[in-house]
């Protein structure tokens, strides 16, 4: 059956140049009358009745390219402060024009301020382009505040995702962030929301990009501009919680002729707050057990980048990123122990000092050579990627009566880890365009090693005793090879069709040395895309995509033994964990790039995460991982982005979700599944020239996904940010989630009988006031380079 589907796919790629018609493509550049180039100009073919036949947007760069059948058009390129230009052509085959000037409009200078400003969102046909640059919410902060700003980005416990779908793969200017948890959220933290133009985000990734993850993909765009010059940009954030913050970060981009640079730092010192409740109902009787920590936010990054042209068509270029991260904890838990019949048995106090910290290095050599005049263009990529991890956890438990008088020392001990996992990769791409046809095929090889220390002492004689039972060396080693093929092309002025394929072979072995036990598998995959376009006129857009895609576990889930949270619950992974697979399919209909609306449908087959169980023989909270589900999501959802009035604009979205689940490996559950409604509204007033005040509204009702039950979540964030000197300074303020009420609330499970209830709140209200400063010549632009290391470095936590 995979074989006729692989033979079907293939045979349907190499008729696409068959049932293309004659298309042909005109391209150029747009510049003002000082040769300075216009981003985001409108493009457009007119036919002999003044009908669009083909139309695009210029890029970042001034750039453009569009697709015609040839004959007779007017060329119109519109441009908000600019007269149109208008100019007739007879086309035959594949024209450039070069660069194309635009005249000031002297009329409409003073109108800018209010008119003149790009859309907060634009809908494109898998997804949307969330403009960060004039989102005052995210000004001052990072990529995490950017991205929980994007309409349909969620940013909750630890994990970026798109609604109702599962987690999101996150790309820095095309490259991937192969980072999860915690660490994830670490890496986007380096990146000042300062240095960010946009935000993509793509439902059904193409074949080019690894299948992992079922969410999608999200792609962070840096700014970037032109010319030999260069630019430096500096800002300095305070944000207040419960406790300080300070952040300051510095980007230099510099261009002259054939050299690029890209240099940028960033630092950060404080803390937050950490709050944690978890109710646990067991036969005996209920626990209440209250954290609270103060968590260091102590975070250092750089990155550095060069590019230099050999030639016209041939550049080579390096790139490096460090971060080094020590987000240590002083922690007191409070565990309330009532009896059957709900009197107050005795009070345990946990008192604990976690010191954490992870080092990671990535090292990027590219070489990227336009092959000839038909535009073909090869790039070669090598990676490595290392990072180093450790966990240092003290603690103790005591036992007190209800009236707090000491009964004794229940445990005390010392908990500790370490990781190392180093990875190599290279890859090879072709972008291949034919007549009618743009076709993309390359190939990749990874290898990954792996290894984890877990060490538990025993401290409640004074000294350190090691336990054996509770100690483990775990090592991991995956290597993957891959190909892709895909081809795009118009089948008539309507429809497009986009078709991928990706072969995928993944060999891995896990070894537990204190347990002399080794686990092997291999798999040979195949990951199909489809994206099919059809323009029914110029107001109404239609697409639809397929995408089936591969979600591996974390290393560190894979390593068996334990990591104590407190006296009374750890966490655990599994060996045997096996990748999850989900078929996703998005219908999307866009009028006017007004309004998009959005049908999907998810299926995961061997879904995997974490499950609470509880024990009630020691009254013992245990987190495993397994593979103990198939679902399957689904939602429909409308967002309008409109311009109530010239200084007022407002993005509004709706979805109502939905799931099935079903339990596959006799865990000890029933699954339960209960719809859910998302709004949120995002509204930028302009008042004046230089002034922005941001109204942003998100709400959720409670619903229920498979194992689990979530609570009703809102939050209300308020935003203003004035200009100063011709826009060289800006100074914004932000009070975020002013009810307190965007956190992760009452997450619930019932296994084995027992049901537990998880509330979890860091520092989600916060007051935001930043500084920032850009000097230099704007228009500059420096190339950014995707690191290759795909995967692999998501799974590192």
């Amino acid at each position: 059956m995979k074989n006729t589907m692989l033979k079907n796919l293939v045979v349907i790629l190499l008729l696409l140049p068959i049932l293309a018609k004659p298309q042909a493509k005109l391209s150029g550049r747009v510049t003002d009358e000082k040769q300075a180039v216009l981003g985001w100009a409108n493009v457009m073919l007119l036919d002999s009745a003044g009908k669009i036949a083909s139309g695009t947007t210029s890029k970042e760069d001034g750039s453009f390219e569009l697709q015609y059948r040839t004959g007779s058009f007017t060329l119109r390129i519109s441009a908000v402060g600019y007269t149109d230009f208008r100019n007739a052509l007879l086309l035959r085959g594949d024209t450039s024009l070069g660069n194309i000037s635009l005249k000031a409009d002297t009329k409409s200078l003073s109108e800018v301020s209010i008119i003149g400003r790009r859309k907060l969102v634009q809908f494109t046909p898998g997804g949307l382009v969330f403009d960060v640059q004039n989102s005052v919410a995210a000004s001052g902060g990072n990529a995490v505040n950017a991205l929980s700003s994007a309409p349909g980005v969620i940013v909750e416990n630890n994990t970026v995702s798109m609604l109702g779908k599962g987690a999101s793969r996150v790309m820095v200017d095309g490259r991937m962030v192969e980072l999860s948890g915690a660490e994830l959220m670490g890496f986007l933290k380096s990146i000042p929301s300062s240095d960010i133009r946009n935000i993509e985000v793509i439902g059904n990734p193409p074949a080019k990009y690894q299948s992992a993850g079922n969410g999608g993909l999200i792609n962070i765009n840096l700014k970037k501009g032109s010319g030999n010059s260069w630019k430096n940009s500096t800002t300095a954030t305070y944000d207040r919680n419960s406790y300080d913050v300070l952040s300051l970060s510095n980007v230099l981009l510099y261009n002259r002729e054939r050299f690029r640079l890209s240099l940028s730092g960033n630092g950060q010192l404080g803390h937050s707050r950490v709050s944690q409740r978890l109710d646990t109902y067991y036969p005996s009787g209920l626990w209440n057990l209250d954290y609270t920590g103060k968590q260091d936010e102590n975070k250092r990054s750089g990155r550095l980048a060069l590019d230099y042209d050999l030639s016209k068509n041939t550049s080579v270029g390096l790139q490096y990123f460090g971060s080094r991260q020590t987000p240590g904890t002083s922690d007191h838990t409070d565990i309330l122990i009532h009896n059957a019949s709900g009197g107050l048995d005795s009070v345990l106090v946990n008192q604990g000092a976690r010191m954490l910290g992870s080092t990671s290095h990535t090292y990027n050599a590219h070489l990227v050579s336009t092959l000839d005049t038909m535009k073909r263009i090869l790039s070669f990529d090598l990676d490595y990627f290392s990072f180093r991890s450790g966990f240092d956890n003290d603690f103790r438990a005591t036992v007190f009566t209800p009236q707090m008088d000491f009964v004794r020392n229940d445990q005390s001990a010392n908990n500790s880890s370490a990781q190392h996992i180093d990875n190599y990769s290279a890859k090879v791409d072709m972008e291949h365009p034919v007549k009618g046809l743009n076709l993309a095929y390359g190939a990749k090889i990874s290898s990954i090693a792996s290894s984890a220390d877990v060490r538990y002492f025993n401290t409640i004689s004074g000294s350190p005793v090691p336990d054996p039972s509770r100690s483990n060396s775990f090592s991991y080693r995956e290597n993957n090879q891959a190909v892709y093929l895909s081809g795009a092309g118009n089948i008539g002025p309507k429809f497009g069709l986009n078709l991928g394929l990706r072969l995928e072979n993944t060999q891995t072995t896990g070894r537990s040395a204190d347990l002399a036990r080794s686990t092997k598998t291999s798999y040979l995959k195949l990951f199909p895309t489809l994206d099919i376009t059809f323009k029914a006129s110029s107001s109404h857009n239609f697409s639809i995509n397929y995408g089936r895609r591969i979600t591996r576990p974390g290393f560190a889930l894979l390593n068996p033994f334990r990591s104590y949270i407190n006296s009374n619950s750890y966490s655990e992974g599994n060996p045997f964990l096996q990748p999850s697979f989900s078929d996703n399919f998005d219908l999307t209909h866009s009028y006017k790039g007004l309004i998009r609306t959005e049908l999907f449908i998810n299926r995961t087959a061997n879904g995997f995460g974490p499950v609470f169980t509880s024990n009630s023989d020691g009254n013992t909270l245990v987190i495993t991982r397994e593979n103990y589900y198939k679902g399957l999501d689904y939602g429909l959802g409308v967002t309008l982005t409109n311009d109530i009035t010239p200084w007022w604009q407002s993005q509004n979205l709706v979805y109502l979700l939905g799931s099935r689940t079903r339990f596959i490996n006799g865990i000890n559950a029933n699954p339960s599944d209960q719809a859910q409604l998302y709004l949120s509204s995002n509204n930028t007033l302009s008042i004046g020239k230089s002034t922005k005040v941001q109204v942003d509204y998100r709400y959720h009702t409670a619903y229920t996904r498979g194992l689990y039950s979530f609570g009703n979540l809102f939050s209300l964030n308020l935003g203003l940010r004035q200009s100063l000197w011709k826009e060289k300074v800006s100074v914004s303020l932000l009070a975020n989630d002013v009810f307190n009420r965007a956190y992760l609330r009452d997450y619930g499970s019932v296994v084995n009988g027992t049901r537990q209830v998880y509330n979890e709140n860091n520092s989600s209200r916060y007051f935001r006031l930043s500084f920032a400063y850009s000097f230099g010549n704007k228009d500059i632009k420096v190339k950014q380079r995707e690191f290759g290391n795909d995967e692999e470095k998501r799974r590192t936590n």
